[in-house]
């Protein structure tokens, strides 16, 4: 991705936010030229990957394939230092904007609809060896058990979620005609270096074309003093 195609991203992102009334932490408009004066104090946001996620999954069109995501708030499995067991993010997808299929070994999450549009929702079982299985999935959509076909889209309106256990493949976009979706997302730990498992091999963290000066560092960028 161009560094261009990101800052224009991170403004579209951060005017969407203001018009849904939601308000992120003072770090997420910290400057490079902020970044170069915090030392170790700020190391917990370093270190646990907070801020600011932008990719386009390797396919090289974020429009049709790609996800902004904050990660606000993080534990950390390998390190005592960050004793959360949770973490909390905020994402936004477009309409027909997909998040490839995949799942997580370790991670449990809810997806809540915050607002704007609705969000479309597919699940597959995972078999031992990580392909798809040909089974019923069996949810937990605000409290209600429910089962779908393999495959079969789920419809979040605003003010719904859907609890994801581990092992359990999604793939996810907004639905087309109703407008961007902000979604929140709690869960385990996040750990987006290991604990991610795609069906088709992509790119999680993009590759940067540095065709001009950053606006705000993505969260794997961070300097250390």
């Amino acid at each position: 991705m161009k560094r261009s195609q990101i800052n224009a991203i991170l403004r579209d992102t951060l005017a969407f936010l203001a018009e849904c009334r939601f308000h992120l932490p003072p770090f997420a408009r910290w400057t490079p030229a902020d970044w170069r004066e915090r030392g170790p104090e700020a190391d917990e946001i370093r270190d646990n990957l907070l801020g600011w996620d932008i990719t386009d999954f390797g396919h090289g069109d974020f429009a049709r394939v790609g996800l902004v995501l904050f990660t606000i708030r993080n534990g950390n499995y390998y390190d005592p230092r960050y004793p959360k067991p949770y973490a909390e993010k905020i994402l936004v997808a477009d309409e027909n904007q997909v998040t490839p299929l995949h799942f997580h070994t370790l991670k449990m999450e809810d997806i809540i609809v915050r607002g704007g549009g609705n969000l479309l929702i597919e699940m597959r079982n995972a078999t031992p060896d990580n392909r798809l299985a040909d089974t019923p999935v069996v949810v937990s959509v605000d409290g209600t058990r429910r089962a779908f076909r393999p495959g079969e889209a789920l419809r979040l309106t605003p003010g719904e979620s859907i609890t994801l256990p581990p092992r359990l493949y999604h793939t996810f976009y907004g639905e087309e005609g109703k407008g961007r979706v902000l979604l929140g997302e709690v869960s385990r730990v996040n750990d987006d270096r290991t604990d991610n498992t795609f069906l088709d091999p992509v790119g999680r963290f993009p590759a940067i074309e540095e065709d001009e000066p950053p606006l705000h560092f993505l969260c794997t960028e961070y300097p250390r003093a």
